[in-house]
């Protein structure tokens, strides 16, 4: 069964006097695509550069596990992967050469490249197919030897993704990746998400560990409850003030409950879920009736508590 494959412990950050984040709780297991959303400035970019590793916490911890073994986060790592709204992508590569990019520095350096000619030959080309399959099931194989410039803002996003996804990280953070996009590229994305829970559902069933872990950062409600298999909402407006605080110490995770789960071929039907939608909305969005974090918030089981680090 698969088991955490990240957790936040009492995890808390700010700038200066201003807090950000106050004892943050969150256990993200192998295989789940979590939406994140909340009000702007609760601090979810913040979450996330935590996560990431290039702004370790304050307080509390983020630990990303290996098995049963737990490791504090306090630095960047390969088995985090990210992609923001913003892509990066490099404008003198072709798309296949983007996503086989990371293969590359990951794998060899200049001097292999130098001075092992035949052998970095192999290796390039073991990994140009790799980027080739990467890219077919992000549906861009008529893509493959386009440069950036002459692809869509869509079109380079799913490059984004391939690029993040071919280096199989253990977890994959999305922050608003398709923003900027229009509605019917956004649906394609969103669809993508949906085929990598499948994978994740046809691997349990065989007995596999699954594959993909996801956490993505969206401001669209509709797209939150609609990609995922969890929501979790982190707001500033929770009743700080009768834990006796004069004063809001930071945003903290208001809701955390299971969403419908859809397949990729599914129908939109955002009315199927709209009681789910107006619950987030109060529980999360709420500013003038400030709602207690632990009404939606699922408890941990005992049984699942993990260790002390």
């Amino acid at each position: 069964m698969a088991g955490p494959i990240l957790e936040l412990k009492d995890l808390g950050h700010g700038f200066g006097d201003h807090p950000v984040l106050h004892q943050v709780n969150l256990k993200i297991q192998r295989g789940e695509i979590i939406a994140l959303v909340g009000p702007s400035g609760c601090g979810k970019s913040t979450l996330l550069r935590a996560i990431v590793g290039t702004h370790p916490p304050r307080e509390g911890k983020v630990l990303m596990w290996d098995g049963d073994r737990p490791c504090i986060v306090d630095s960047p790592g390969r088995e985090r992967g990210i992609v923001y709204q913003r892509y990066s992508l490099f404008p003198h590569l072709t798309a296949q050469e983007n996503v086989a990019y990371g293969l590359m520095v990951d794998e060899t350096e200049t001097r292999d490249r130098l001075f092992r000619r035949a052998w970095w030959r192999n290796l390039r080309k073991q990994h140009m197919e790799q980027a080739a399959e990467m890219l077919e099931r992000m549906k861009l194989e008529e893509a493959l030897h386009k440069y950036p410039p002459e692809m869509s803002g869509g079109m380079c996003q799913r490059v984004a993704i391939a690029q993040a996804l071919i280096m199989k990280p253990s977890i994959l953070l999305l922050d608003e990746p398709f923003g900027a996009l229009d509605e019917a590229t956004r649906e394609e994305l969103q669809r993508i998400l949906l085929g990598l829970y499948a994978e994740n559902e046809k691997a349990k069933a065989a007995g596999e560990e699954p594959a993909h872990t996801v956490l993505i950062v969206t401001h669209e409600i509709n797209e939150a409850i609609f990609v995922s298999n969890r929501l979790v909402g982190l707001s500033q407006y929770w009743n700080w003030q009768e834990r006796g605080r004069s004063s809001c110490p930071g945003a903290t995770i208001v809701y955390d409950q299971a969403t419908p789960i859809f397949s990729p071929d599914d129908d939109r039907d955002f009315l199927s879920f709209r009681d789910q939608k107006d619950e987030i909305l109060k529980q999360v969005f709420h500013t003038n009736q400030l709602q207690d974090p632990s009404l939606y918030v699922q408890a941990v089981p005992e049984e699942e508590e993990t260790s002390s680090l």
